[in-house]
Formats: structure tokens, sequence, C-alpha cells
């Protein structure tokens, strides 16, 4: 299984909702096991600085690129990139078990 785990700071804080808003549209997409958008809660001591995460599950590689070739993906980024400032970005294989 493959996790992938985007994080976004605003440009505006005003804008955090319009970018939930804006990358909620992700969670039609089919290919993703499990697919969330959420504000950051802001519960770290020390970092606090996104403003939004995006977390999926994929099956593999294929569920992953097919869910960033979905033309809803686009639309999300069309939403979302004048509103944002930082995009970091991890996929990673989960352990098996």
């Amino acid at each position: 299984m493959i996790r992938h785990i985007v994080f976004f700071t605003a440009r505006d804080p005003a804008d955090v909702g319009r970018i939930v808003d804006g990358l909620s549209i992700l969670c039609a997409i089919p290919h993703a096991r499990l697919l969330e958008v959420v504000e950051n809660g802001r519960k770290d001591q020390i970092a606090n600085e996104v403003d939004v995460v995006v977390y999926g599950e994929f099956d593999d590689e294929a569920a992953l690129a097919a869910y960033k070739a979905h033309p809803l993906y686009d639309e999300a980024i069309r939403r979302v990139r004048p509103l944002r400032d930082l995009r970091f970005a991890a996929d990673y294989e989960a352990p098996a078990g």
C-alpha cells in the first residue's frame, strides 16, 4: 500500500477554508482506499506552520498514478494553486502487517 501525504500552507490565512474546499473534490476520485482533506489541528508543541493536510492510501503505484491522472486532480490544482504558498508531498510504501 502507498501512503500519500501532502501539506499546504496558505498565502493568506483567510483562505485556509477555500483551500480545504478546493482540495475536497479529490475525495470524489475513485482510486484511493482512503482520502482525507483536513485543516491542521495545530497540536504540535514545536511547529504548526502547515495549514492543510491531504492524506491518502492507495493499493499500489498504479492506483496513485490513476488518481493523479484524473481530471478532478487537475481541477483541484487549478482551484488551490493561487491560494497556497508552500506544498510538501511524501509518498511511501507502508510496511506490511
